[in-house]
């Protein structure tokens, strides 16, 4: 049902298939059974739309002073501060984007301290999904760090369909601790879904209860 339900995107577009990737890693990790979850900490994306948005209500302010003031309004001092500050606060927006966020599509922290960061990227002119991740203890000491690579036909078929049960299976087999996860979830569902977050699962079975009644 879950991969009916998926949106089918082109099969030779890499970075809509990247894309696609991205976005199934928080509902994976967000919902693994505790003490595994990771809550996503969402610090450098709201600084990114920060500088974005400071950056767009300047260029509207200023263009709206050109419009409705006219040219010599435009010389003063304000406005060629506010140019300044534009052309700043988008310097600023693509360091942060190269260098900071650094093609971060996670980042998120369990209530125990550890933390994970991936970050993910295609390889030029072959069909393979590319992730690195760094896994910390609360003391901010290096647990895990290591680069994988899959092919993008183990989750999505020939159609485009995506299927998020073997993306989690080959995250599941690579990351340690979500291969933790993994065991215990398959505990505590007896073995129905290895992978699938115990929350998912559990909201599941209580639908499947109130339709029985």
């Amino acid at each position: 049902m879950a991969s009916e339900a998926a949106p089918k995107v082109p099969v030779y577009s890499p970075n809509d298939l990247k894309s696609t990737t991205d976005d199934a890693l928080v509902p994976y990790l967000s919902t693994l059974p505790q003490p595994y979850t990771f809550a996503q900490d969402h610090f450098k994306t709201n600084v990114r739309f920060l500088l974005g948005y400071s950056a767009v209500a300047i260029a509207g302010f200023t263009f709206y002073a050109d419009r409705k003031l006219g040219w010599e309004a435009t010389q003063s001092t304000w406005v060629f501060a506010a140019v300044a500050s534009y052309f700043i606060l988008n310097s600023l927006l693509t360091y942060w984007i190269w260098a900071v966020e650094a093609s971060e599509v996670f980042r998120g922290k369990r209530k125990s301290g550890e933390t994970i960061s991936i970050r993910s990227s295609v390889k030029k002119h072959t069909p393979l999904y590319k992730l690195r991740i760094q896994y910390k203890s609360a003391s901010n000491a290096v647990i895990e760090e290591k680069e994988i690579e899959a092919p993008f036909t183990v989750w999505f078929s020939k159609d485009g369909v995506f299927h998020p049960e073997p993306f989690r299976n080959w995250l599941a087999k690579e990351i340690g601790v979500l291969r933790e996860a993994a065991r215990e979830t398959e505990k505590k569902t007896s073995g129905v879904a290895s992978v699938v977050g115990v929350q998912g699962a559990d909201s599941q079975s209580s639908k499947d209860t109130k339709k029985r009644k």
